[in-house]
């Protein structure tokens, strides 16, 4: 199978999924979710992706700690019945575990037990197609479980039996637009965003009442004209067509009412054909809670021409500048640096400093006072011109979650480097739904440093100093593995293309406790208390970019070409 045929064997019709929901009776005594437990979620459970609105990734609970965790032991494990890359987090809520798998299923289990309790299969389109067919997991409120359909549509299931309550369009899928990302939810309403800047879409943040499904707002990432930010597109139309996907889960701050979301690439991926700076793309955007309205921004990289999506929103953290506590955000950048922002009650977003965490060679450096970087021309590429960068296209990190711990004060970023990309554009005509990039997928040359030791790490950074203070090298994979970390001194991922399940020391970095699960893990772990029994949970299924970059190293440095698929749900204990 070619490079080309493995990628795009995703981007297949699915007309075999049944609209089922399949049950084994009614939840009884299901805990509805409110905006007061979203904003103060209880420690025994996990209410949303990444365990609270600051994107910490981090939960309070100790029972399962460093003197413990070598004891941790399979209780109960569920097969998902779907192959492709599980990216999704257990969520957890007063015993009742959902979760979500490639091409949009929701699945709701007995936290304790792993027994079923219903079962939702949406139908898709005839025709349909998606670059990626995965899905990073559900949003709870109220007595409802919300999922972003790969169609572009959001779905209400009641959340004791699974059964559709309202389904909403968000966008047209004829035209590129689909959805992977987990909604989020902020004040009675649904937050989505949608993916598709590799088929020229424009993105864009859109907010559905939960009770209704009609759309409250909706904010693009790419200006029309007159709108702020419009002058930075300099060739009339290609706004309609810029990019700046909104393919991850933002965070948000009840304080200021503020949501964070991250921006993907620019489209096509050569920024020669859309000159300026193009705004928002590959940015994180401050938006009020209410109306969407923007009110700040920061780009990270302007005239975007790498494929460096910065989709992931940042963590909010505080952190110690000069002496005094500022109020900041936190952002491992796919471009390859540590991001130390400021945030604001009015929600703007000021630069502090960025420090790279991986080599990089296309900034020469970074200003100090605006963030903006000068680039070196010799490392961008542009219709024509061929030219390598390090990292390649998917960065430093790509989409998994970083975590942040408040006992360690450090960071914790599952990073790649020693990889890099050669690409040299071309003038494509766009047809909607189609790839429009500006390169053909067998066109992307990626290539390593074949000496090199190790490819994929895992680092942790003091959050005020800056400093590393430790990592860990892997030398036969890459890293990609979602971060829980715990108030019990615990790191859990994965990432890896050896099936390995890790637990290592959140202040050292040395590995406490590993197992070895049916695939590779990407997905992010969580944790959650049932009965004052603490438990782990994570799933398991390898497949979409991580298992199209393992094939890349099979051709280049001889690791294994397949890691086997199949999700299944992975729930540990520890043995008494």
């Amino acid at each position: 199978m070619t490079r080309k045929q493995w990628l795009l064997s995703s981007v297949v019709a699915f007309t075999t999924l049944l609209p089922t929901a399949v049950f084994a009776g009614p939840i009884d005594n299901y805990s509805p979710v409110t905006s007061a437990r979203l904003e103060h979620p209880e420690p025994e459970n996990w209410l949303m992706t990444r365990g609270s609105y600051k994107g910490w990734s981090y939960s309070p609970l100790d029972q399962i700690n460093t003197g413990n965790v070598k004891s941790l032991v399979p209780v109960w494990a569920f097969s998902t019945g779907v192959d492709s890359g599980h990216e999704a987090p257990p969520i957890v809520n007063n015993g009742v575990m959902f979760i979500s798998t490639p091409y949009s299923q929701v699945v709701a289990l007995d936290a304790a037990t792993g027994n079923l309790l219903w079962r939702y299969k949406p139908k898709l389109p005839e025709g349909f197609s998606a670059l990626h067919n995965t899905n990073r997991g559900v949003a709870l409120y109220g007595d409802k479980v919300y999922v972003a359909g790969l169609d572009a549509v959001l779905v209400a299931l009641d959340a004791k039996t699974g059964k559709v309550v309202w389904t909403t369009k968000v966008e047209d899928w004829k035209n590129g637009y689909y959805m992977t990302m987990a909604p989020l939810v902020v004040k009675g309403k649904i937050l989505v965003g949608v993916a598709g800047g590799e088929f020229g879409v424009r993105g864009f943040v859109e907010a559905f009442d939960a009770e209704s499904g009609k759309s409250a707002w909706k904010t693009y990432s790419v200006p029309a004209p007159g709108e702020p930010g419009s002058d930075t597109w300099q060739k009339p139309d290609t706004w309609k067509t810029g990019g700046g996907s909104t393919w991850m889960t933002g965070n948000y701050d009840p304080d200021t009412n503020t949501v964070y979301w991250g921006t993907g690439n620019g489209s096509p991926w050569f920024g020669d054909q859309r000159p300026g700076d193009n705004l928002y793309t590959s940015s994180t955007l401050a938006l009020d809670g209410d109306t969407g309205k923007m009110k700040g921004y920061f780009q990270y990289h302007q005239n975007e021409s790498w494929d460096w999506d910065e989709m992931n929103a940042p963590m909010l953290v505080d952190f110690q500048k000069d002496g005094t506590t500022t109020s900041g955000l936190l952002k491992p950048a796919r471009n390859g640096y540590l991001y130390w922002l400021k945030r604001t009650p009015e929600g703007q977003i000021s630069f502090i400093k960025a420090e790279a965490y991986v080599p990089q060679n296309v900034f020469k450096s970074i200003d100090p006072k605006t963030g903006r970087p000068d680039v070196d021309p010799a490392h961008k590429p542009a219709t024509g011109k061929s030219a390598q960068f390090c990292p390649g296209l998917w960065g430093g990190k790509d989409w998994p979650y970083e975590a942040y711990n408040p006992k360690t004060g450090m960071v914790y970023i599952p990073s790649n480097e020693n990889h890099c990309n050669t690409l040299e554009g071309k003038v494509e005509e766009r047809i909607p739904g189609q790839w429009w990039t500006g390169v053909g997928i067998p066109d992307l040359h990626f290539s390593v440093d074949t000496k090199a030791s190790f490819y994929g790490e895992l680092q942790a950074y003091d959050v005020n100093t800056g400093k590393r203070a430790w990592r860990n090298l892997y030398s036969g994979s890459m890293m990609w593995g979602s971060v829980l970390t715990t108030a019990g001194g615990l790191l859990f991922t994965g990432g890896t293309n050896d099936r390995e399940f890790r637990a290592y020391d959140a202040n050292t970095g040395e590995q406490l406790w590993h197992f070895k699960t049916n695939s590779g893990v990407i997905a992010p772990p969580s944790t959650f208390e049932v009965n004052g029994v603490q438990y782990v949970a994570v799933e398991s299924g390898y497949g979409v970019d991580a298992a199209f970059q393992e094939g890349l190293m099979s051709e280049l440095v001889g690791w294994q070409k397949d890691v086997p698929q199949g999700g299944v749900v992975w729930v540990f204990a520890v043995s008494k």
